[in-house]
């Protein structure tokens, strides 16, 4: 299954700030408190997804609300914990499934 087109990490920096509104300086800034990863390319020059800048946005808002960084990374930790424990418990099913040949109704 190939990566959709917003997960793709194709957008520079500077046209992330534009689309977003937020300084280069912020958006790294989110970057070393660990809520935004942009790949890097051989030469060091970050790249974005669609999908980060969805993030980046969210991030601004709570910022604006009044939410502090280290917050929103414990929130993002356990969406991703959640995440796995969903997945791992749909895998699991499957394995029981294909196991007691049980098929969806």
């Amino acid at each position: 299954m190939s990566e959709s087109y917003k997960d793709k990490k194709v957008i520079t920096i500077g046209i992330v700030s534009e689309l977003t509104g937020l300084s280069p300086r912020k958006i790294r800034y989110y970057e070393e408190r660990k809520l935004i990863f942009p790949e890097r390319t051989k030469q060091g020059t970050r790249k974005y997804s669609f999908s980060d800048i969805e993030t980046l946005m969210e991030i601004a808002d709570k910022i604006e609300d009044g939410v502090q960084t280290f917050e929103i990374r414990k929130e993002m930790l356990k969406k991703e914990r959640d995440k796995m424990l969903e997945d791992k418990k749909k895998m699991i099913q499957g394995q029981l499934n294909a196991h007691f040949k049980i098929r969806k109704q």
